[in-house]
């Protein structure tokens, strides 16, 4: 799922799929959607799974801006392990292991990324609202939360 999905920023791609039904049929979505279908396929085969998040700079540095990356977790021996769908292209590199987690953001908390430690049943509805507001993923790209309110 990870490489087959497309990244839509990646692709330069205009379509913002949110649902996991959507994100199948065109195989395409930012991390929130790749990460809603990974929770939908983990889940259809009883695997506990739910939603991370990262806030990450947008473009490399603080004056670039930030915004929420979206992740999952999976519940397995015990213990949640994240895992990150975003996909794999120059200088991102994620991959799935159950003891040293490889995410596509490493953070860099001298620059004010933070790395959320929760992990909830739901995406978050602010990053809902944001995909449903955005009519292409050129402005999604700006209006994705930049982060957690609690």
């Amino acid at each position: 799922m990870r490489d087959e999905i497309s990244h839509s920023f990646d692709r330069n791609s205009s379509v913002v799929t949110i649902s996991a039904s959507e994100t199948m049929k065109e195989k395409d979505g930012i991390c929130f959607a790749k990460a809603h279908l990974l929770a939908a396929l983990l889940r259809g085969m009883g695997i506990p799974t739910g939603f991370c998040y990262q806030r990450v700079t947008r473009k490399g540095t603080p004056e670039s801006g930030y915004a929420l990356h979206g992740l999952n977790a999976v519940y397995l021996d015990g213990k949640w392990i994240r895992l990150d769908p975003r996909g794999n292209k120059p200088g991102i590199a994620s991959e799935f292991s159950v003891t040293n987690e490889k995410l596509a953001y490493p953070i860099r908390e001298e620059l004010d990324e933070v790395d959320y430690p929760y992990v909830y049943s739901a995406p978050l509805k602010n990053v809902i609202a944001a995909m449903l507001q955005s009519e292409n993923c050129q402005a999604l790209f700006y209006n994705r939360p930049s982060r957690i309110e609690r």
